[in-house]
């Protein structure tokens, strides 16, 4: 069974193998588990960012993470991480994927959330990116 982990494990390799640094091209390397904040780094720059995968046609809304350290960054006059969204589907039989570059997500694009009592996380505090399909992007790879 595939879970949210090895989808975005997965989505991280693919990122690093499919992609190159956003800022000067060179090669980009995932950081170690439990990283705060971002996923990715550039081999050659001070470039990081945060990468979501999603297995669906890109949409506006996808699901952040736990909110209490985004809410300290952000407290702390820090901007949003970068974005990098890998989107997958299928489509009439045919596997799909885009990967795209969000260079800015402003503080009113994050919207926080509790999640549920009976959670795996009982009310733990979590984000979600919205109105993702009016901000600037990049598309990165698509396929």
């Amino acid at each position: 069974m595939v879970n949210n982990k090895s989808n975005g494990d997965q989505g991280e390799l693919e990122v690093v193998e499919k992609v190159p640094c956003p800022n000067c091209g060179k090669n980009l390397m995932i950081l170690p588990p439990n990283y705060p904040l971002y996923d990715v780094q550039c081999t050659g720059c001070s470039f990081r960012a945060q990468v979501k995968t999603n297995v669906c046609k890109p949409r506006a809304v996808i699901f952040g993470a736990g909110w209490e350290i985004m809410d300290k960054v952000l407290k702390s006059g820090f901007i949003t991480p970068p974005l990098i969204a890998n989107f997958k589907w299928e489509e009439k039989g045919t596997k799909r994927q885009e990967i795209r570059f969000y260079p800015f997500i402003p503080k009113e694009n994050l919207k926080k959330y509790k999640l549920s009592k009976t959670a795996r996380r009982a009310n733990y505090w979590m984000f979600r990116y919205e109105g993702l399909d009016k901000l600037p992007l990049f598309i990165l790879f698509n396929s």
